[in-house]
Order: structure tokens, then C-alpha cells, then sequence
């Protein structure tokens, strides 16, 4: 090796062992605080990214309306789980699957039901932070859902089960936590299946990364349905544009054909066609 390679080599050592040591010493990003102290979290956020269609990794496929074409596909999606795969039990993964078959049928989003945590949190619609010193307010744009977090209520219980939960926040460091319990058992994580039963909890977890960004974490607890506690996580953006709000997506009347289109009159529903007719040239397959 020549002294001008060896110096090279070198000098990008030591600028490599620079970079691991400043990235190692830099200080974790703190916040603007709110008027009590805690981290300021007000704002319109929203995900990106394909966890609505499936939490798991997932290619790209066809939707449901084939009217639609490229438009109404799925896109692919990388998984927002922890250790890649959610962990059910071998009876609750047959339901699962039952859900995927049948999902525009069972799915409780399609019918414009509240979509419960953490599913409302990665839709693909944003939502709004209203920070308070005792209470937070989260506002979504789907179906107009909303949900409180009390922070001066800890140990305290739900008075009734509800789609979007009870929800008991508190602070630890730059991180907002919230525990949610009282869900109605009908909420599913995505629109591929992915459900849970009335012993769900969840632990969310809102840590500032950035201005403009959120790291989003939440553990999910329901030993009638998983092995074990498993872990999504994510980023959330905030909405920068100028005038950012929320807008109304009351979604009753677009979903009054899926649950009661069957109620029309004159209502026919679709039936197969023979096999001879839907087969290439008649022929059997």
C-alpha cells in the first residue's frame, strides 16, 4: 500500500469514528414546551405509509372495485410491527383469514363505524392534537371520531364500553403515554383482517423526534387473541400547509348503499354467473 493510500484510508477512519461519535453524543430533540411544562404536541398530524391496508408487510394488489382500476389498488407496504409478524394464536389466525375473505362484509370502517385506537391514528386521513394541562383532546377527520385523554383522572375507569375507548394519558420525559382500555370488540387494526377481542389494551406512546415529526408507538395486550404484547411503530407528520385544518368527512351517507343497498327496492343482489359462462370459451378450468 502506497503512503497516499494508506493517509486516505486513514483520514476516512477517522472521519467515519467523527460521525459514529457525534451521532452517539448528539442530545435527543427536546420539544417547545406548552404553557405547564410539558412538551407542546398541538397541531394536525397525519401518517403515511400503508398500515391502513395491512400492519404486516404486503405487495401491492388489486382492490375490491374493479370499476376503479389502478386507482382503487392497494399499495404495497413494508411492516410497521416490531418483529414483522403479529403473534395470534393458531385459532384466533383462522379467523383472520376469514376476515380477509370477507372483509368488505365485516370490516366495521367500511360501514362508517368510529375506527378505534390504533387504527384511527394511521388512517389515511389526519388528525388534530388540542393540548390542555388536564386533558387532550384528539380529534379525526374520518367519521368525525374524537376522544379525550384525561391526565388527572389516573386509576380511573370507564363508565361503558365505546369505539373509541378510555383513554388515561401521562407524561414521562418528552413522551406523551396514554393507556386505552373499553374498546368495543368489533374495531380491527387494518382492512386486512387483523382484529382484536374485549380484553384489548393499548399502550400508546407520542415522542417528539423533530418540529414537524412524531414518533408513534403503541403495544398491543389481548391474551384471547395474541401469544404476547407485540409493538407497531411509526412516524407522524404535521401538517404544514398554509390554513391546515381538518375537514368533514361524515361518511354515513357513503356507506348507506354498502349496509342497507339490499333494503332498495328492486334490489337485486349479484349472482354467479354458471361456470360454463365465466370459463375461457366455456371451457371447465
Amino acid at each position: 500500500m502506497s503512503n497516499r493510500t494508506g493517509t486516505a484510508t486513514a483520514a476516512l477512519a477517522a472521519a467515519l469514528l467523527a460521525a459514529v461519535a457525534a451521532a452517539q453524543s448528539a442530545k435527543p430533540y427536546v420539544a417547545p414546551r406548552a404553557p405547564d411544562g410539558n412538551p407542546d404536541l398541538n397541531g394536525i398530524w397525519q401518517a403515511l405509509g400503508a398500515a391502513h391496508w395491512d400492519l404486516e408487510d404486503h405487495a401491492a394488489r388489486g382492490g375490491p372495485v374493479e370499476a376503479l382500476g389502478a386507482l382503487g389498488a392497494i399499495p404495497a407496504g413494508l411492516s410497521v410491527v416490531a418483529d414483522g409478524k403479529i403473534p395470534y394464536l393458531p385459532q384466533a389466525k383462522k379467523k383472520r383469514a376469514e376476515n380477509r375473505e370477507n372483509w368488505l362484509k365485516l370490516d366495521p370502517a367500511v360501514k362508517c363505524y368510529m375506527p378505534g385506537i390504533p387504527r384511527a391514528t394511521y388512517m389515511p386521513f389526519p388528525f388534530q392534537i388540542v393540548q390542555t394541562p388536564k386533558k387532550i383532546l384528539m380529534a379525526y377527520e374520518f367519521a368525525g371520531a374524537s376522544r379525550v385523554i384525561r391526565l388527572d383522572r389516573p386509576g380511573s375507569q370507564a363508565p361503558a364500553t365505546s369505539w373509541m375507548g378510555y383513554s388515561l394519558g401521562r407524561w414521562e420525559g418528552e413522551t406523551l403515554v396514554v393507556d386505552v382500555s373499553d374498546q368495543m370488540p368489533d374495531t380491527w387494526f387494518d382492512s386486512s383482517g387483523n382484529f382484536h377481542s374485549e380484553e384489548l389494551r393499548v399502550e400508546e406512546r407520542y415522542t417528539p423526534t423533530g418540529p414537524n415529526s412524531l414518533l408513534y408507538e403503541a403495544v398491543i395486550t389481548d391474551p384471547k387473541v395474541f401469544s404476547r404484547p407485540w409493538k407497531m411503530a411509526m412516524p407522524l407528520y404535521r401538517r404544514l400547509e398554509p390554513n391546515a385544518q381538518l375537514l368533514e368527512f361524515k361518511c354515513v351517507p357513503f356507506a348507506e348503499g354498502a349496509v342497507y343497498g339490499h333494503l332498495r327496492r328492486g334490489y337485486k343482489p349479484p349472482q354467479p354467473q354458471p361456470e360454463s359462462e365465466s370459463s375461457p370459451q366455456g371451457a371447465k378450468p
